[in-house]
């Protein structure tokens, strides 16, 4: 009778993570084929069960620079966005914690309204602010700044001005359930023996913080990494990145194996900061 709670939640873990995974993993092994689906099962019967693996497709993203690039891109891409995500959170957590208690809700809400919005249609809404006939270049020629508009819409600008956001709030909330945990009185008592508040913060705030900043970095960069519809619709036509590509392969050249390659050699990189995260979290 203990072990029946645990019941449900491995049950879902098998049916809705570890089946997945060994599907994705037997269409990369798979040979490619021109039926529907076209692939062939990499296992057959000869007298009893034979695997016949095809590891071509992973060779091929080894040995191609089109693929090598799209992870590339993607890694930097993942990266960058984390990164400016990370500036942009640290002081909008600290001035949520450092408010008075009756704001810090709303402040809160505020961060998280944007989840209220379905994902698609804030996309479009930059759409419409970036395009050539679109708010921001009709301001600015209203204003006179410019003569002709500005090319926003599908350039790197529009791609990350698209991908922070997005994922803004989870690199605010990590660094708010940190912030809000820190001992004020630590900061005080080094301002009290002379210290400047940029020491103070270098000293004292940062480094109280500093897992929970890193759990921020890692829970953007992590879904960024494989982030395909932002890039799509706001990206320049030429960026490559992995979900362009998985969807390259998947859709247009009906190549699965291949496509189901580029899915588990994604999730092989982003193992490590996986575990980073979880380690980072139970540390915390």
């Amino acid at each position: 009778m203990r072990r029946l709670p645990l019941l449900l939640p491995t049950l879902w873990l098998v049916g809705f993570v570890a089946l997945p995974l060994l599907v994705v993993l037997m269409l990369a092994i798979a040979e490619p084929g021109p039926g529907v689906p076209p692939f062939l099962l990499p296992f057959g019967w000869e007298g009893g069960p034979v695997l016949r693996p095809n590891w071509e497709p992973f060779a091929l993203l080894v040995e191609d620079d089109y693929y090598l690039s799209a992870f590339i891109r993607s890694l930097w891409v993942a990266g960058a966005t984390a990164g400016l995500c990370l500036l942009l959170a640290f002081p909008m957590a600290l001035g949520i914690v450092r408010a008075a208690p009756r704001w810090r809700a709303p402040l809160l809400l505020a961060v998280l309204l944007p989840f209220w919005t379905g994902f698609l249609p804030r996309v479009g809404a930059w759409i419409g602010l970036l395009r050539d006939e679109g708010w921001i270049n009709g301001i600015l020629r209203g204003l006179g700044v410019i003569d002709a508009p500005l090319p926003l819409l599908y350039s790197d600008f529009a791609l990350f001005i698209g991908m922070v956001h997005a994922y803004l709030p989870f690199a605010v909330l990590p660094l708010y359930a940190s912030l809000s945990r820190m001992d004020l009185t630590l900061e005080e008592a080094a301002a009290d023996l002379g210290a400047t508040p940029a020491t103070v913060f270098r000293t004292v705030t940062l480094p109280l913080v500093a897992p929970g900043a890193a759990a921020a970095f890692l829970l953007v960069f992590i879904p960024a990494a494989g982030e395909f519809v932002i890039p799509e619709l706001l990206g320049p036509s030429d960026a490559l990145l992995v979900g362009r590509a998985l969807w390259q392969e998947f859709f247009q050249n009906r190549d699965w194996p291949v496509a189901a390659a580029l899915a588990v050699a994604l999730l092989a990189v982003l193992i490590v900061p996986i575990l980073l995260f979880q380690r980072l979290e139970a540390r915390r």
